[in-house]
């Protein structure tokens, strides 16, 4: 058996946080793990009731398991210490040595996000902008090409006004998983957490290209970015919390 055929194989007998996790494990695994097919097997399991409709949810059943079964395992944070007016994001990305986007976006402006869609996304990123789950975007205006044939990289610092303190969230990471099947370019790097708190592990976070699809494999039309933290929070109040506990300098 090929590698492909034993995952194939292995996958449908795996539980969902498991499968979820195999999804980060390299591009091969994630592709296949995406495949709706298995999640629709583990909605299945959990609702069976609901794979009887007569058209298919307007979601995926992947966005399905994830959203029930976040909402099972809420966990109660503490107050946050932060507010997004105390916050301003700096994002850079690069395309080879050339500085392609660079903005300091104020947290209001961040956490107000995407408010309306432009025309012409696929319906599974619309889908996931309109969703309920809580996320970060800004548009990119005026849209920027990104040439996916150099080496694209971006770092996000967040700066405190109320101490002028700054931490790390990515540092020059590369986009190097392409999902054209949501029409999103990721890049993720490990939070640096604050000496302070030794017993936080270690936690992802994510910059997302948000691109529209123009026929070329070369080069995408960006229109939005997305930052998000969704090993671990996955709320406003989860966010905050999440960066107060960064090693701020």
């Amino acid at each position: 058996m090929t590698n492909e055929e034993v995952l194939k194989a292995v996958f449908p007998l795996l539980e969902g946080v498991d499968l979820a996790s195999c999804m980060v494990v390299c591009k091969q695994w994630r592709d296949i793990a995406q495949d709706d097919y298995f999640w629709k097997c583990l909605c299945a399991k959990r609702w069976p009731s609901i794979c009887k409709r007569p058209d298919p949810p307007t979601v995926t059943y992947y966005k399905l398991f994830q959203t029930f079964y976040r909402h099972k395992n809420h966990q109660t944070f503490l107050p946050p210490r932060l507010c997004f007016d105390d916050l301003e994001f700096y994002m850079d990305i690069w395309s080879d040595d050339k500085l392609i986007f660079s903005e300091v976006v104020p947290g209001p402006v961040l956490q107000a996000g995407i408010k309306i869609p432009p025309p012409g996304i696929c319906d599974r990123l619309k889908y996931h902008l309109e969703g309920d789950e809580y996320k970060m975007t800004i548009p990119v205006e005026p849209r920027c090409k990104v040439p996916l044939s150099q080496t694209v990289s971006v770092s996000v610092l967040v700066g405190r006004k109320d101490t002028n303190k700054v931490a790390c969230i990515i540092n020059k990471s590369l986009f190097d998983y392409i999902d054209r099947t949501a029409y999103r370019a990721l890049a993720f790097d490990y939070l640096t957490i604050s000496p302070h708190h030794p017993f936080i592990p270690s936690i992802r976070a994510w910059v997302s290209l948000l691109f529209i699809d123009e026929g070329t494999e070369s080069v995408v039309d960006v229109f939005g970015i997305e930052l998000d933290f969704c090993d671990a929070a996955n709320s406003r109040e989860q966010v905050l919390w999440l960066l107060d506990v960064l090693d701020w300098k």
